[in-house]
């Protein structure tokens, strides 16, 4: 896994390379703006895989850990009728771990898998305004001790924005509560707020900036990394895909927890009707 992982790490490097020096462009138009605009949507209705690879390290008391995350989401529209959609939105983690406390020694593998399901309205509002809400679920698929909670979890998502012009700003928020699983673990209580801003521009490009804070009930403590990415609509042969790529800087850890700056990849493809 650890090797797998690599691998996927050292390819998404070369891809936004290439991608971003200008290979494959795809042309400006009003439809290439639409998609890229709802890339920026968390509950559009548009079947898209992003994969976001994220590095940190500064881990443990002496500074020593690092952690290379792999999230695969693959983001699932469903048309429940003329005025409402589900959206199925599911992180699944790919983790290859060091040291992250002393003596903790290395770990690669699958994470916990984290289910959403927003429903939303096919139409905004009248004011403009996209939501959706509905259920999140926290499964145990944690293949070794220490890359999952070994419990199941439940709790409420919702997600709010707007898109005015080439601008989407909103926010997402869920919280999780352990409901059964391992007794020799903690339970989990964790509430996670994800403010966001970008602005798209004509040539597809979209920056972007968001904050993806977690409170841990149990621990009373955050972790809040801010993120700032850019990423290019663009098209490999006929498949679009979006690829580019950022920094994260922790803002508040909890104890033992990254430092510093970190580094974010994302590539995503996009499979509009």
């Amino acid at each position: 896994m650890k090797f797998v992982i690599k691998r996927v790490f050292a390819g998404l490097l070369m891809l936004a390379f290439f991608e971003l020096a200008g290979a494959s462009p795809l042309p400006a138009q009003e439809s290439g703006e639409e998609l890229a605009k709802k890339l920026a949507n968390p509950i559009s209705s548009l079947i898209s895989l992003p994969l976001q690879l994220n590095y940190d390290e500064n881990f443990g008391p002496g500074d020593e850990g690092d952690k290379l995350l792999l999230n695969v989401q693959p983001v699932i529209p469903f048309a429940l009728n003329e005025k409402w959609n589900l959206i199925s939105r599911t992180i699944v983690p790919l983790v290859d771990q060091q040291d992250l406390f002393p003596g903790a020694g290395g770990q690669s593998g699958l994470g916990d898998v984290v289910q959403s399901l927003f429903f939303s309205p096919a139409a905004p509002t009248r004011r403009g305004v996209i939501w959706g809400v509905g259920p999140v679920f926290l499964l145990p698929t944690g293949s070794d001790d220490l890359l999952g909670a070994e419990k199941w979890g439940v709790g409420p998502t919702f997600v709010a924005l707007k898109q005015i012009g080439p601008r989407t700003v909103g926010v997402l928020a869920n919280h999780i509560e352990s409901v059964a699983g391992s007794d020799r673990r903690q339970d989990v209580s964790a509430s996670f707020f994800q403010p966001f801003l970008s602005r798209t521009t004509p040539k597809l490009w979209t920056y972007g900036v968001n904050v993806e804070a977690t409170y841990n009930w149990k621990s009373e403590q955050w972790s809040v990394p801010l993120n700032l990415t850019a990423t290019k609509l663009t098209k490999w042969e006929k498949q679009l895909v979006s690829v580019g790529g950022g920094v994260r800087y922790w803002v508040e850890t909890p104890d033992s927890g990254p430092e510093g700056v970190g580094v974010r990849l994302l590539l995503t493809f996009l499979f509009p009707k």
